[in-house]
C-alpha cells in the first residue's frame, strides 16, 4: 500500500473510494454518487459535526461524489480539486442540467425573478455555477433566468470557458474581502483559497492548500537575496501561507494580520512576519 494524502483521496479505515482498492486497507468499498452542490456556500469540515473545523468550502453548482450520506452528514469528494470531507446533506442536490454561466464578480445576488426591487433570494459567490435558460430586461437592467425561474444580474455572468486573462487581476478583484480560515469565496477567503479561486477564473485548476500549491503550482523561483527578480504574477510562499506578486515590490494576500485580503509591500511581509513564523520557504511563478 502506497501513503496517500487523506485530503485527497477518500478513504477511512471502515469505508473508502472505489477507485483506490488495493492501494488503501479499508473494511469495504464503494463507487461515488454524483451530486451537486445547491446552496450559496458549502462548508466542508474535518468531521460530521457542525462544530467541527472548516477545511475547505464548496460553492454553488460544485459538483461531488458522495461517498456515505448519514445522519445527516455526506462524506464526499469536489470533483474540480479532490478535496475531501462532510458537508451537510441538506446542501446537495442532483445534477439535473448541465451548468453553462459561472459568477464572474466576487458577489451577486439571486433574485426571485427578473427584478432587482424583488427581496433576494440568496447570494452567489464569484466562482458559482448556473444554468441559464433565458433572459429578461426589466427597466433596462438585463438579467439571466435560471431553470427555477430566479434571476441574476447578467453582467455579473460569463459563460463557463471564457477565462480571465490576467489572474493576478482577479484577485485583486477582492481586496477588503474578510478573511476566513478555509473560506474559497467572495463573502470570506483565505490565502489560498484566493490563488485557487482567482486562478480558476484565469483557466487553470490548481489545488486548495498553499502546501500542495507550493509543491504543484508552475515552477520554483530564486528570485535573487535581494528579491529583485520577482514580477508580477509569481507567488511567494511561507509555512502555511502564501501571497501574489502584484509587482516587484508589492503583494496581495488574504492575512490573519489585517484580516483581510490587503497589499503589503513584500520586504514589510518578511519582517512582520519573520518574528512569529521565520521567512519565505519559497517562491513559484505560474
Amino acid at each position: 500500500m502506497t501513503a496517500r494524502d487523506a485530503r485527497l483521496h477518500a478513504f477511512r479505515s471502515d469505508l473508502a473510494d472505489a477507485r483506490l482498492k488495493g492501494e488503501v486497507a479499508a473494511d469495504r468499498f464503494v463507487a461515488g454518487r454524483p451530486a451537486r452542490v445547491t446552496a450559496s456556500v458549502a462548508d466542508l469540515r474535518k468531521a460530521p459535526r457542525p462544530d467541527a473545523g472548516i477545511n475547505t468550502q464548496l460553492l454553488f453548482g460544485d459538483d461531488v461524489l458522495v461517498f456515505e450520506d448519514r445522519e445527516g452528514w455526506a462524506w464526499v469528494q469536489a470533483e474540480r480539486d479532490g478535496y475531501v470531507g462532510y458537508v451537510a446533506d441538506m446542501m446537495l442536490g442532483g445534477r439535473d442540467r448541465a451548468p453553462t454561466h459561472i459568477v464572474s464578480v466576487p458577489r451577486t445576488f439571486l433574485y426571485p425573478g427578473p427584478d432587482l426591487r424583488f427581496p433576494i433570494a440568496g447570494q452567489l459567490s464569484m466562482g458559482s455555477t448556473v444554468t441559464v435558460t433565458g433572459a429578461a430586461e426589466t427597466r433596462g437592467t438585463h438579467y439571466a433566468v435560471l431553470p427555477s425561474g430566479e434571476a441574476v444580474i447578467s453582467g455579473h455572468l460569463r459563460p463557463i470557458g471564457e477565462k480571465a486573462s490576467d489572474y493576478v487581476s482577479v484577485a485583486e478583484m477582492f481586496l477588503g474581502t474578510p478573511y476566513l480560515w478555509g473560506g474559497v469565496s467572495g463573502f470570506g477567503i483565505d490565502c489560498s483559497g484566493l490563488v485557487q479561486l482567482a486562478m480558476r477564473m484565469a483557466g487553470k485548476n490548481v489545488l486548495r492548500d498553499s502546501d500542495m500549491q507550493a509543491a504543484s503550482i508552475g515552477e520554483p523561483l530564486d528570485p535573487g537575496a535581494d528579491f529583485s527578480g520577482l514580477r508580477r504574477g509569481d507567488l511567494v510562499f511561507w509555512k502555511g501561507h502564501v501571497a501574489v506578486m502584484t509587482d516587484a515590490e508589492t503583494m496581495i494576500h488574504a492575512n490573519g494580520h489585517t484580516m483581510l485580503v490587503s497589499r503589503e509591500g513584500l520586504k514589510d511581509a518578511i519582517a512582520r512576519i519573520g518574528y512569529l513564523y521565520g521567512g519565505p520557504t519559497g517562491f513559484r511563478r505560474p
